[in-house]
């Protein structure tokens, strides 16, 4: 009787340790904390910045209208942020941002077994600046690249199809402006 009240004691002891262990364990966590923290949360901008300014991109390529779709994914990625007023030009605002779309490339990369493209890599090459107009001081100023593939369907026959080809294109553009949007966004907020 006495060694199975013994053992019980012991396994009793073993549990609680244990439970004990991982409860130090949880508090020198929480407490020490493990570096990450939430983006959007950062206050680099001055308190009197409100209103931000995001005019039309200037596009220095041959790609039709790809200013709109970048300059509307910014601004959209900073209302989404919620703490600022975004309006399309440079006047009546705390700060403005520019952008200026500097080269555009579609390269193939893979090809068929009748040699034609089948994947290709769409690049964007662009400069941002970020202006606090109260000061006139370049918060931000950076040249970007981006890049995304896309691969191309091929219609009957082998042969690529022409819709689906400016289909997947467009794909791709949209995904490049929507991580031009938010790299650009967290640099100018979170000073990255």
């Amino acid at each position: 009787l006495k060694s199975e009240d013994g053992a019980r004691r012991m396994n009793h002891q073993r549990q609680t340790g244990s439970h004990g262990f991982a409860g130090i364990v949880f508090v020198i966590l929480v407490n020490c904390g493990c570096g990450y923290t939430l983006t959007g949360q950062g206050a680099f901008l001055p308190d009197y910045i409100q209103t931000i300014g995001v005019p039309m991109f200037e596009n220095t390529t041959t790609i039709f209208e790809i200013e709109q779709a970048l300059t509307q994914e910014v601004r959209t990625e900073f209302i989404g942020r919620g703490s600022y007023r975004v309006i399309a030009t440079d006047t009546g605002v705390d700060a403005v941002l520019a952008g200026t779309i500097n080269n555009i490339s579609i390269t193939p990369a893979t090809f068929t077994a009748q040699q034609q493209a089948s994947r290709y890599i769409f690049t964007l090459q662009a400069a941002i600046e970020f202006r606090d107009l109260t000061t006139g001081e370049i918060l931000v100023g950076q040249q970007l690249t981006f890049s995304d593939e896309y691969e191309v369907a091929s219609g009957t026959g082998g042969e690529l199809d022409a819709s689906t080809f400016f289909g997947q294109q467009s794909n791709a553009v949209e995904r490049v402006a929507r991580d031009f949007a938010t790299t650009v966004v967290s640099s100018i907020l979170e000073a990255f």
